[in-house]
């Protein structure tokens, strides 16, 4: 028996995103024109990968290189479940290809726990912006773990101010990670390390603060929270709540009962 499934999430770098559960299935050998990075949830995978047996299970992280055969069949009874996103091919250097023939399998937790996330959040349409800071930071320490040393560090607080300076023009309709790298001309990791240095928190989480600030002014001017929603960038009214209510400790809802009826804005004079 198998369960599948796969998408395309709107995630720059990722071309697809497969989980997957088989009883039985043997992959033969094939190859990919993308960056395989899988995580293997429940079982185990034996393949082969460059002449060499290889195996995929528990907390390691297998990356597999873009045009490298390899097959993959359960290596126990029950068959196993996994989870894998695969990238365009410059989402990593083509020099890496080699150190990841070699050394497929990366122990890490925390890059564990961090491409399992990223899993979670494309799920989610308004949760994009996050999975995205998540992914450039966890690309960044797969190319670590692949031999890659770390570039020069350009001087971070000019790079977040600089960062900052973007969002803030691009409040409600957003701009993409990977659309800020290329305009300040930085790797899209060392832009959201600089930040998360220089403000405490991620880019994304910059921009949900500020439109959930942009939100509390239009429900003080009476609008429904639907309006509210789409007028501050958010998703929807649910996605609204949800991060209005996680920084202000009470929902849109609640918070437009109990404004003061002089906080709102007057009447437009009878003509």
């Amino acid at each position: 028996m198998h369960r599948l499934e796969a998408w395309r999430p709107p995630l720059h770098g990722v071309t697809e995103v497969l989980h997957a559960h088989f009883d039985d299935h043997a992959y033969p050998m094939h190859a990919h024109d993308t960056w395989a990075v899988l995580l293997v949830d429940v079982g185990a995978v034996r393949y082969d990968l460059d002449r060499h047996e290889r195996g995929a299970y528990g907390d390691l992280i297998t990356v597999l290189p873009p045009h490298v055969p390899h097959n993959g069949t359960s290596a126990r009874p029950g068959g196993f479940r996994k989870r894998v996103l695969y990238l365009d091919q410059d989402q990593l250097p083509a020099r890496l290809v080699g150190a990841s023939v070699d050394t497929p399998a990366i122990t890490d937790r925390a890059l564990h726990r961090a491409i399992s996330r990223v899993h979670r959040l494309v799920r989610t349409p308004a949760d994009v912006a996050a999975a995205e800071d998540l992914l450039a930071l966890a690309l960044a320490r797969l190319r670590t773990h692949l031999g890659e040393p770390p570039g020069p560090r350009p001087p971070g607080r000019a790079t977040a101010h600089a960062l900052r300076d973007l969002l803030e023009a691009h409040i409600i309709d957003g701009m993409p990670l990977s659309t800020a790298a290329a305009t300040l001309h930085f790797d899209p990791a060392y832009l959201v390390r600089s930040f998360r240095r220089e403000f405490g928190m991620a880019p994304h989480q910059y921009l949900i603060s500020r439109r959930v600030d942009v939100a509390r002014r239009l429900i003080l001017t009476g609008r429904p929270l639907g309006a509210v929603a789409t007028g501050s960038g958010f998703h929807d009214q649910p996605h609204l709540h949800r991060h209005f209510k996680r920084i202000l400790g009470i929902s849109p809802g609640r918070y437009a009962a109990t404004a003061a009826p002089s906080s709102r804005a007057p009447a437009s004079p009878a003509t």
